[in-house]
């Protein structure tokens, strides 16, 4: 078993790749929907710096959750803002779990026809899990992560407001205390081993 200093060669790499993916996704599908906010704020980039969370990386690469800076949109550009927040708020974990299955994909892919060194396919292995735990814990319906703003588009704008205001400055507290207290592994655990069951049971189609 690698000890901590020993797997954070692996873990870092996988983990602010984990990180860019997720916020280009939102800013790129933002963009695409008409918003010059993520481009002007520096943020359709894949250099990790530019969406580095500080407490949020940390929580993942202590417990397994964790977030990223979230990138700022304006839904006054899109054709359809309430259709575009969801697009942009679903953007992010929908590319997490595509990095999921294609870090699973190119692990067995490497391991059975290429006989892949062990340093490879334990990046690989770190990647897949990141981006699993990074997809399923963004959907907390907790500001501003992406649950947040699917809710939000589900609520009536009074209702999205006084919940906002209710949790929105205590958001940090609330997710570090679900994280230690292991309260969130008790929801993600479960989807992420599903997801992952899901992406095995379609490969071993193709690889086995």
């Amino acid at each position: 078993m690698l000890n901590l200093d020993a797997s954070l060669i692996y873990r870092i790499p996988a983990l602010l790749f984990t990180i860019t993916v997720h916020e280009y996704a939102h800013g790129a599908m933002s963009a695409s929907l008409g918003d010059p906010t993520p481009e002007s704020d520096g943020r359709l980039t894949m250099n990790p710096l530019a969406h580095l969370d500080m407490i949020g990386s940390l929580m993942l690469v202590l417990v397994g959750f964790g977030w990223a800076k979230p990138v700022r949109v304006d839904p006054r550009y899109y054709p359809n803002p309430r259709e575009g927040m969801l697009k942009v708020a679903f953007a992010g974990p929908a590319s997490n779990l595509f990095v999921t299955f294609l870090a699973m994909f190119l692990q067995l892919f490497l391991a059975r026809y290429f006989n892949a060194g062990r340093g490879v396919l334990l990046f690989l292995n770190w990647l897949m899990l990141y981006n699993v735990w990074f997809a399923f814990f963004n959907l907390i319906p907790i500001p501003p992560m992406d649950g947040y703003k699917v809710l939000q588009t589900a609520l009536p704008l009074d209702k999205a407001l006084a919940y906002e205001r209710m949790v929105g400055p205590y958001t940090n507290l609330i997710l570090i205390i679900l994280c230690f207290t292991g309260i969130v592994g008790l929801v993600i655990n479960p989807l992420s081993t599903l997801y992952l069951q899901l992406c095995r049971g379609i490969l071993a189609l193709f690889l086995f």
